[in-house]
């Protein structure tokens, strides 16, 4: 017997769009009740601000096909049958591999991911339309284990701050989870290299401002109750869940903008859900309308990097997929680190 299907129509560029969703009463979300169906009408509820966010740049679908409590891959590349509204752009990986990823170029593709059983929705800090260069300097504060959302609050206006003073406009949103992203527009003048070199100089910045609340150690058995900067989620094809993108979590978060001044007040992160980001993006519009509307430069964070450099200060470990880059130190854990092996201080 053929599945449940409906039809959609989703707003397109030259007219409406017929956009198929079988199953659509398949449950998403079992603990808040939320179906294949629900998820679709979200993304078109939404679909200003999440392409804003997420459209016309490689995104990375990440699909659960028996809800967020099963099972979870990531399609990158369009599946063969793929409508043609669903657009993709030949990038280049980490590894130096080139392949057609997924491009979101207008809600109907969001909504098509959907129907793939698409939750999260993983964009690139590059546009479709030259991927090598980043428009956004994103900083992840990463609670550690003993710390939560509000310690990553608490550091995080100290980190616009920082930021500020390398002449860079910060904004931020909640993970969808327990940490804040910190994104800053900037010109697409560097590459992912010298991006992820500024966000170094930025967090060394913020852990010598604060110690004892944030660390830049890549090492888990290092970082203590605090806040890390992930540093490595600055690098070519690493991601984070996009504005207005849900969460794979049993109260279906969604990662949400927010104003400086509500993060001071007080938010609880778990309360930007699915069903309620709509009526809060009606009733107060989206924080994020003016993100890329000034871009600024990362020039200052380089002199600060390069300044780090000179004081001893060098690479830092990359992840464990990336090929060996230059200055970086051996990837061993300190606690197994055979000194015989492990280069003297100027020797990297």
């Amino acid at each position: 017997m053929a599945s449940p299907r409906i039809t959609l129509t989703v707003p397109g560029p030259d007219g409406d769009r017929e956009v198929g969703i079988s199953n659509p009463d398949r449950v998403l979300w079992p603990e808040a009740g939320i179906t294949k169906r629900e998820l679709a009408e979200y993304l078109v509820t939404v679909a200003e601000p999440f392409l804003a966010a997420n459209g016309d740049r490689p995104v990375s679908l990440e699909r659960f096909p028996d809800g967020v409590d099963g099972e979870r891959f990531y399609s990158k590349n369009p599946p063969k049958g793929a409508p043609s509204f669903v657009e993709a752009q030949t990038v280049t990986y980490n590894s130096g591999r080139r392949h057609p990823q997924i491009i979101l170029t207008e809600i109907a593709s969001a909504v098509w991911a959907a129907q793939m059983n698409t939750v999260v929705f993983h964009p690139w800090a590059s546009l479709a339309s030259n991927t090598d260069n980043p428009v956004e300097l994103r900083i992840d504060l990463d609670p550690q284990p003993g710390t939560d959302f509000q310690d990553a609050a608490a550091v995080a206006p100290a980190l616009r701050e920082v930021l500020s003073e390398a002449g860079l406009t910060a904004f931020l949103k909640t993970s969808g989870n327990r940490g804040i992203h910190v994104f800053c527009p900037i010109e697409p003048e560097w590459e992912f290299l010298e991006v992820r070199h500024a966000v170094i100089a930025a967090g060394r910045e913020l852990e010598r401002r604060l110690p004892e609340k944030v660390t830049m150690n890549w090492w888990k058995e290092e970082r203590g109750e605090r806040i890390f900067i992930d540093f490595n989620q600055a690098n070519r094809d690493r991601t984070m869940a996009g504005a207005y993108s849900p969460r794979a979590l049993p109260g279906a978060t969604v990662s949400t903008p927010l104003t400086w001044e509500e993060l001071d007040a007080g938010v609880d992160p778990a309360a930007f859900t699915v069903r309620s980001v709509p009526e809060r993006l009606a009733a107060q519009g989206d924080p994020w309308a003016t993100l890329l509307d000034k871009p600024g430069r990362i020039d200052t964070l380089l002199e600060w990097w390069q300044r780090d450099l000179d004081n001893g200060l060098g690479e830092l470990p990359f992840p464990p997929d990336f090929p060996k880059m230059p200055g970086e130190p051996p990837r061993v854990q300190p606690s197994r680190k055979n000194e015989a092996n492990w280069p003297k201080d100027g020797e990297a």
